[in-house]
């Protein structure tokens, strides 16, 4: 009885919470002008392939995509425009961004490794049940990053990442959102629902 409480909570989280968030455009509106221009340099290096759009636009399932985000973030800056660029490739998914200071019930239910991360994405079927997360990097950049600080090496600070760092992150996004929507596809409620 008691898991039965927390998944409702939990359910009912998710659906009071997309309702109240922004959609991408909305939320660069919330930035400052010097954020809002990391954005938008970054969103001009996001390209996604003929392959990954046609992918992408095969979709038949509705995704409703939470994103935990912070519009000061190096990793939201980088990430951010990359969903816009899939929910724009997707008719059927729909993607909402909230501030994770500005919603810390969203933000402690959706934290990774104990702490508040950002960014943080949150895949939930058509009826806002979840079906996957993701939270604050693909592998490719947990890659990189242990190269640069595990062991001898030192990171010596910032660098934008190269087109191909950008390309194969990219396609790990791509990858999970696919993954997403084959476990909606292949949902066997979903398909008695759909008649598919």
């Amino acid at each position: 009885m008691q898991t039965e409480n927390y998944f409702d909570t939990r359910h009912s989280l998710y659906v009071d919470h997309f309702k109240q968030g922004l959609a991408y455009e909305e939320y660069l509106q919330t930035a400052t002008d010097q954020e809002r221009e990391r954005w938008e340099a970054s969103a001009k290096r996001i390209v996604l392939t003929p392959d990954q759009k046609a992918l992408l636009g095969s979709f038949i399932r509705e995704i409703n995509v939470i994103v935990l985000s912070g519009t000061w973030c190096g990793d939201c800056v980088r990430q951010g425009p990359m969903f816009r660029a899939i929910e724009k490739a997707c008719p059927v998914m729909k993607v909402k961004y909230f501030d994770n200071k500005k919603y810390p019930e969203l933000a402690n239910e959706l934290r990774i490794c104990g702490g508040s991360r950002v960014p943080v994405v949150l895949a939930l079927s058509e009826d806002f049940n979840e079906v996957a997360r993701l939270g604050d990097r693909p592998l490719s950049v947990y890659r990189l990053k242990a190269e640069t600080q595990l062991g001898p090496a030192c990171d010596a600070g910032v660098v934008p990442p190269s087109e191909q760092e950008l390309a194969v992150e990219l396609s790990e996004w791509v990858q999970f959102f696919e993954r997403v929507h084959l476990l909606l596809r292949l949902s066997g409620t979903l398909r008695s629902k759909h008649g598919d």
